[in-house]
């Protein structure tokens, strides 16, 4: 058998289970993730309250519709937090109530916010998918 042939050969025998490895299969995503106990409605009103859209564009709240930070939009469908955190309830809130504690230096200001409150804000973020 010439190396072409043997070439060939081998590119049909290993080329089909290379194709159907699992990770290369197309699964749906996961659920988006959710805060239990928090209210949606009323982070609606804490957003607002706090001044998010001030720097953020957000689906659902009045004038939130600032350029400096991301655009929130389908939140509950993105993977991380800020490029650093898994997305989920503990890591948003986290971000919520501290994020220099999480990035040191970045953008977003320590804007007080109590823990209930960022609860509340994480439920209505979730609600953005």
């Amino acid at each position: 058998m010439s190396r072409r042939t043997a070439d060939r050969w081998l590119l049909l025998v290993a080329l089909p289970p290379l194709l159907a490895l699992p990770g290369c299969a197309r699964t749906n995503p996961p659920p988006p993730p959710e805060v239990r106990a928090g209210r949606p409605d009323r982070g609606a009103a804490l957003i607002a309250q706090y001044g998010c859209g001030s720097c953020h564009t957000i689906p659902g709240v009045d004038r939130a519709n600032g350029l400096v930070g991301p655009p929130l939009t389908r939140f509950g469908s993105r993977s991380y937090i800020a490029g650093k955190l898994v997305n989920n309830a503990d890591n948003l809130q986290h971000w919520i109530t501290d994020p220099q504690a999480v990035e040191p230096g970045n953008a977003m200001p320590n804007l007080g916010v109590k823990p209930i409150d960022a609860q509340d804000i994480a439920a209505y973020l979730y609600t953005l998918d």
